[in-house]
């Protein structure tokens, strides 16, 4: 399996969620869409470890399974269409989840993902990790 690790779905696996272990650890592939590492990057700096989870995250990215993916011309293609067809239905979700789903969208990868929203794209297949 290959899979786009969202924001949420790095902090389940983080925070010991069974699930996202799981799907981590069965993945052949773990992307981390450059708008993810925007994302978790803030967040370890509103958080009180800022260091700590940059080192765990460096350990993590070491993973030869695990790579970082930019955003270019084709993922904005995918991002159009998305974006259109939500607005089309009138189901919006936010914008960085939309890049997030592009990227998935552009790789074929399986979102992995806290956010119950991500099922509103049909363009990407989504492992709901229920937090409770």
């Amino acid at each position: 399996m290959r899979i786009c690790l969202d924001t949420s779905g790095y902090s389940a696996f983080k925070r010991g969620h069974e699930r996202a272990i799981d799907l981590v650890r069965r993945s052949s592939e773990i992307v981390i869409p450059i708008t993810v590492l925007g994302e978790l990057f803030a967040g370890f700096r509103f958080g009180g470890q800022e260091r700590r989870n940059h080192e765990e995250f460096d350990r993590f990215r070491e993973s030869p399974r695990v790579r970082v993916a930019p955003l270019d011309e084709e993922t904005a293609a995918c991002y159009a269409e998305i974006v259109t067809g939500l607005r089309d239905r009138g189901t919006p979700i936010p914008t960085n989840d939309i890049w997030i789903a592009a990227g998935a969208m552009q790789a074929g990868l399986r979102v992995v993902t806290a956010d119950h929203h991500f099922a509103r794209v049909p363009q990407v297949a989504v492992e709901l990790i229920e937090l409770g």
